[in-house]
């Protein structure tokens, strides 16, 4: 037990989360949202549709990583909500007449309801059985709308409701879009591992056995995050479509998705925000400038991923970590001592 110094109040204990690259990165991230809203009135239509791109990997990414930096469940079929909320948006919107602005937010009921017997039949597996389990969930959803008469089977959906909007009120809906997408992606999961829950996640993250020993419960944790996972890529889903006008089987259920985040999450670094945003934009301009080279494209960012992998383990962000202490997100909870004044 600690003495104090007779006649001398005790100290109070403070408990700190932000700091002063939080800060700046909290206004920084406050204008890059309104930079997105105001996108119709400074950015080319070819523009916005390039920021949605990027909007879109970077949620892609952030979910991914919400699952397997923190829950512990690596997932290669996060594609499978995707096609489902975008068939979703299609049926809702072209088949049912419904708006499809509204449509967009009915579209995750879709994921929101389909993740739920997901999880109850792939929590059962562990390691890379739950990673293949995911893989095969998604082929199934491919296989399904491949074969279903009213999603028009193999041949695809388009969404010729969008021709009744204008150009300009297109963009703007996109705007919105990009700039809800990157607030409930990077803001809520912001929000939600500075809050209890995050606390809980974090400790099962570092060693889930001793966080369930403390009185977390893991289980539901991972159901959660799954479920929340399964909503935003649903959104992430409904947006791009929404933007491409068209959607059909392959592309809905695309496995470059899962392949997209994996090397964004795995170079910016894992479990961190930081390093999806650092993954998504070295990923997005590495593809506009070197896509065109197909197939030997695509081995090297697996050889970067392996070298990231190998050598810096957590990525370009955990060794900027390692040598400033400045992070943009903070969660951490830092004590200091302060006197009690009388």
């Amino acid at each position: 037990m600690t003495a104090f110094p007779r006649g001398s109040a005790p100290p109070r204990v403070q408990v700190h989360r932000q700091t002063s690259s939080g800060r700046i990165a909290l206004v920084l991230f406050a204008l890059a949202v309104i930079g997105l809203v105001a996108m119709p009135w400074w950015a080319k239509t070819g523009t916005i549709r390039m920021i949605l791109e990027l909007c879109c990997y970077i949620a892609v990414a952030q979910m991914w990583n919400m699952l397997a930096g923190y829950a512990g469940l690596v997932s290669v079929g996060q594609q499978a909500f995707m096609g489902a909320a975008g068939y979703a948006l299609f049926v809702l919107a072209q088949t049912f007449g419904i708006n499809p602005f509204l449509a967009i937010f009915l579209s995750l009921l879709a994921p929101a309801v389909l993740a739920v017997p997901c999880y109850l039949l792939l929590h059962r597996l562990d390691g890379p059985y739950f990673a293949i389990g995911t893989w095969v969930v998604a082929e199934v959803f491919r296989l399904a709308a491949s074969n279903l008469g009213w999603l028009n089977a193999g041949a695809g959906m388009s969404l010729s409701v969008m021709k009744d909007y204008s150009a300009f009120e297109r963009n703007v809906a996109m705007s919105l879009l990009c700039a809800l997408m990157i607030l409930v992606t990077i803001g809520g999961s912001y929000w939600f591992l500075r809050s209890r829950y995050g606390l809980a996640l974090i400790a099962m993250r570092d060693n889930p056995v001793a966080a369930a020993s403390q009185g977390v419960d893991v289980k539901r944790l991972r159901f959660m995050i799954y479920v929340a996972a399964a909503v935003g890529c649903g959104l992430v889903g409904s947006v791009y479509f929404m933007a491409q006008l068209r959607i059909n089987p392959p592309s809905a259920f695309d496995p470059m998705w899962s392949n997209i985040a994996i090397f964004i999450v795995m170079v910016g670094g894992i479990a961190s925000i930081e390093g999806v945003l650092i993954g998504a934009l070295i990923y997005f301009i590495a593809d506009r400038w070197f896509g065109e080279y197909g197939a030997s494209y695509f081995v090297v960012l697996g050889l970067m991923t392996v070298l990231v992998a190998l050598s810096a383990r957590s990525g370009i962000w955990g060794m900027i970590s390692k040598r400033w202490d400045a992070p943009w997100f903070p969660i951490r909870r830092h004590l200091t001592l302060t006197k009690e004044t009388p």
